[in-house]
């Protein structure tokens, strides 16, 4: 089992930026992906940002390629997400799970543990 908690939510303005940070612990899978979702208020689920534990290939859905970036550091088994230039389109819960065992592309169904999420609000 592993178990995710996420930190770093807030309100912001828009053209603001946050930091969130997801601490894992439990199980150590050498090989896995790790990921940012959001889900919005009467929206789907949508994959953010993802990387691979190994060798570090990093996905980013189009909305956000240029103001996010995604960052993993193993040793402490942390999850990071630089959000830059916020908008309000931004705003949801955001949600860091683990893909265990998993390898690129890392769909999202692939995705075994989830954290509780971290609500991000941007104002305009």
């Amino acid at each position: 089992q592993v178990q995710l908690v996420e930190s770093g939510g807030g309100s912001v303005q828009s053209g603001g930026s946050l930091r969130l940070s997801c601490a894992a612990s439990g199980t150590y899978y050498s090989r896995y992906c790790m990921g940012w979702f959001r889900q919005a208020p009467g929206k789907q689920r949508e994959k953010v940002a993802s990387i691979y534990s190994r060798g570090g290939n990093t996905y980013f859905a189009d909305s956000v390629k240029g103001r996010f970036t995604v960052s993993l550091d193993d040793a402490k088994r942390a999850l990071y997400l630089q959000m830059n230039n916020l908008a309000p389109e931004d705003t949801a819960m955001y949600y860091c799970a683990e893909a265990a065992g998993g390898f690129p592309p890392c769909e999202a169904r692939e995705y075994n543990y989830w954290g509780q999420g971290t609500q991000v609000t941007v104002a305009t």
